[in-house]
């Protein structure tokens, strides 16, 4: 695909039970029809107002993407560095790295979902402080391949990442938050800064400020804003949803989705390019085959 912007997908994670024949059906069928990147969540337990639901593992998908795929560029979004150990984190991630021939970026944050943290038995307690050990370890394995790192909450003596990647300095890491004191942790380091759709109702002129505050914190930490690429989940509809309303989160944000005309799906993609994003990973509703299949005349039309 000769287009500027990189449009990417997330398959299911609790909009139904899915099978891994199913799973990896879509994911082939999505790279042929031009899908740039393919995501998938990280979470492993929901529990709410619509009852209890639970995804598959987020990294046994992609490493299993990743031998079924040959082109699309994959990784979670994001992955909650507090389900694992870091060390062990920058191990699987150089390993999927390597599985994938060098696809995978590597989104990171700090984690939200409480219920899955006590369900799984993970401390939920002092979350940025976490993440912030943490995400020193990942990225220093996976970038200089050694780290010596004594914290609070991980240690990591000694410790040295082999093999590597394919990739010397590691695959691409981006940040999933707009936490002031997340970004100001990480835009010093990562390659590229996340939005959920939530977050800014699905709309690109209230995605502006976001962008501005990246850009400023960027200038406060010492980073030109120009290393960082921006990437934002879109929410999309398909004409094989059974609802057309908006959307509703678990915090009362309401956001509408974009659906029409596989030229007005290309104008709306579009207008995130021209405030500056450079990626989407589009959460399609449904998502099933057919809206793959749906969506690629939009694909197509966008430049």
């Amino acid at each position: 695909m000769a287009r500027s912007l990189k449009i990417g997908i997330q398959l299911p994670e609790t909009e139904y039970e899915v099978r891994w024949s199913e799973l990896k059906a879509m994911a082939q069928l999505a790279e042929q029809v031009g899908f740039d990147s393919l995501w998938v969540g990280d979470h492993l337990l929901y529990r709410d107002e619509e009852g209890v639901r639970g995804p598959w593992e987020a990294w046994t998908q992609l490493a299993a993407f990743a031998a079924v795929t040959e082109r699309m560029e994959l990784g979670p979004l994001v992955a909650a560095t507090s389900f694992h150990n870091p060390a062990m984190i920058a191990k699987k991630a150089a390993t999927l790295d390597e599985i994938s021939g060098g696809r995978l970026i590597l989104g990171l944050g700090a984690g939200w979902n409480e219920p899955e943290y006590s369900a799984f038995g993970f401390p939920f307690d002092h979350r940025v402080d976490r993440f912030a050990e943490a995400f020193t370890i990942i990225r220093t394995l996976l970038r200089e391949g050694k780290v010596d790192f004594d914290g609070r909450y991980y240690q990591a003596r000694d410790c040295e990442l082999l093999p590597r990647g394919p990739r010397p300095g590691g695959p691409p890491l981006m940040i999933g938050s707009n936490g002031p004191r997340m970004l100001e942790l990480t835009l010093p380091f990562v390659d590229a800064w996340n939005a959920w759709f939530a977050w800014f109702g699905n709309d690109p002129e209230r995605l502006r400020p976001m962008l501005a505050a990246v850009d400023e914190t960027c200038a406060k930490v010492g980073r030109n804003p120009a290393e960082v690429q921006r990437t934002v989940a879109v929410l999309v509809r398909t004409s094989l949803a059974e609802k057309q309303t908006d959307e509703t989160d678990r915090r009362g944000r309401k956001s509408t989705a974009l659906m029409g005309s596989p030229q007005q799906i290309a104008d709306g993609l579009s207008a995130f390019a021209e405030i500056g994003v450079d990626h989407l990973q589009l959460v399609v509703d449904p998502i099933t085959a057919g809206s793959i299949e749906e969506l690629a005349p939009a694909l197509a039309l966008v430049s």
